[in-house]
């Protein structure tokens, strides 16, 4: 029972970063500021959402998610809001527009160039002739057999 108990309390600590004074009344709109706030990056913790953050930044863009859908912004509203004051950084799903295209697809372009340059690079060496020596003169020659004679 004990552990039934504790698993349970493991399971909703994130939970827990709401605090009572922010839970709005109407469970509707409780349920899209969760839903906003999940997607929402906490500027303090880096990769843990407004959420699940207990961070003092964290609680204010909570309070300012609520009050943005109490005043009667859509979702879209609310989180073009927010982008609009902290940037794209805020998002832990970033938008895939403008410069954020050229970042998803630099990792795919610079393995891509890797790859063209590794090829070019082996083929060129598998086409490549082995370096010949230069034949003995006959005095060399001459010498060789004299100095294996000894």
């Amino acid at each position: 029972m004990k552990r039934f108990v504790l698993m349970l309390c493991l399971l909703a600590a994130p939970a827990w970063a709401v605090e009572p004074d922010e839970v709005l009344s109407d469970p509707v709109l409780e349920q899209r500021a969760r839903d906003i706030s999940k997607g929402l990056r906490c500027l303090v913790c880096q990769n843990e959402s407004i959420d699940e953050s207990h961070a003092s930044l964290a609680k204010d863009l909570r309070v300012l998610v609520r009050e943005r859908l109490v005043a009667g912004d859509s979702d879209t509203q609310t989180v073009d809001f927010i982008v609009e004051r902290y940037g794209e950084y805020v998002l832990l799903n970033p938008r895939a527009s403008g410069s954020t295209l050229l970042l998803w697809a630099a990792g795919p372009l610079m393995l891509l160039l890797a790859g063209a340059i590794g090829f070019g690079y082996v083929r060129k060496r598998a086409g490549a002739k082995a370096p010949q020596e230069d034949a003995l003169s006959v005095e060399e020659e001459a010498r060789l057999r004299q100095i294996l004679r000894e």
